[in-house]
């Protein structure tokens, strides 16, 4: 058997179909949003990479530092012989945990982006031949449906992304994740935590302006894929803490009334002066609200790790 099999589960207008959507549903509503999936095409994720070199932007370095210390408990606390990461991406971070896993015998990344998967795939069996890998091209919000491997299996969701989940979606979310683990299968969450305003308000608007180029490069997605004339130079980068949901919003402000065109949606849409545009939240967490949202979806934390100065953490729940 070839160590790497590459699985569709999306058809190939997926991408397209969603982008129409979600430009529709979120630019004819009130207050107009768009979802931060649409900031990464290879300028957004160029832009993403440089953030997180940046001083101001912790978390991923925040995460790595978990990893690398706590990668030998968690493979002794799972003994997994099947990985599956969600959001895979570059599957960079994801190493330290296969190198610390003596008995893994799959490795399944779950993404939405082909070269990505093909691209990690290829440097980690260069690495460990032996390793079966069989990537999933999927949108693991919408269900999954993995393959066939060996268990205990452990399911890894890193980087923060539950964050970007508004509360009703992670609920979702979390349940959907406990349909793919047996009893004894575990779950391997990150979550960023509630820190100082002024910490995360500078995590999300760097002085040298790469996150705002990075908000405001989902109008470049929208102009080349949808035809849009959006001039990305009349909208502004916000970044603001929302105390009572205890998350970061980033934003656009329209700095002028405007009327963007969107042909390929046959729409117009009216931004008022200083209109605001939600562009992602990020929500941060403590260890109670983590336990309590994953007990909701009948998994039992056992393990809960953080940086050296509490910045981040990595959760490991079992299936009950």
């Amino acid at each position: 058997m070839s160590p790497f099999q590459l699985t569709r589960t999306l058809p190939e207008d997926t991408t397209d179909a969603a982008l129409r959507a979600d430009v529709l549903h979120g630019l004819t509503r009130t207050p107009k949003t768009l979802p931060p999936k649409w900031f990464y095409d290879a300028r957004g994720s160029a832009l993403f990479d440089e953030i997180t070199t940046l001083p101001e932007y912790y978390p991923t370095r925040a995460e790595r530092e978990i990893l690398q210390t706590r990668a030998a408990e968690i493979a002794a606390a799972t003994g997994a012989r099947t990985l599956i990461e969600l959001g895979s991406g570059s599957s960079e971070k994801t190493r330290h945990l296969i190198d610390a896993l003596a008995d893994l015998h799959t490795y399944v990344p779950v993404d939405v982006s082909e070269s990505a998967l093909t691209g990690a795939a290829n440097t980690l069996i260069a690495s460990r031949p032996s390793l079966n890998v069989h990537a999933l091209i999927a949108d693991f919000t919408r269900g999954l449906a993995l393959p066939g491997t060996p268990g205990p299996r452990l399911v890894a969701f890193l980087g923060g992304t539950i964050g970007n989940l508004l509360p009703a979606e992670r609920t979702a979310f979390l349940a959907s994740v406990r349909t793919l683990l047996s009893p004894g299968d575990a779950l391997l969450l990150g979550t960023d935590l509630v820190k100082e305003e002024s910490v995360l308000v500078s995590a999300y608007d760097d002085g040298s302006g790469v996150t705002a180029s990075f908000n405001k490069n989902v109008l470049a997605v929208i102009n080349r894929e949808l035809g849009a004339d959006f001039d990305p130079d009349a909208f502004s980068h916000v970044a603001v803490w929302d105390r009572e949901h205890e998350w970061i919003e980033m934003r656009l402000r329209s700095l002028a009334a405007q009327t963007v065109k969107i042909p390929a949606l046959d729409l117009a849409v009216d931004f008022d002066r200083h209109e605001e545009m939600r562009t992602e939240i990020s929500a941060k967490f403590r260890e109670e609200t983590v336990r309590a949202e994953l007990s909701a979806a009948d998994l039992k934390l056992t393990h809960w790790w953080t940086d050296e100065r509490a910045r981040f953490a990595l959760s490991l729940s079992e299936a009950r």
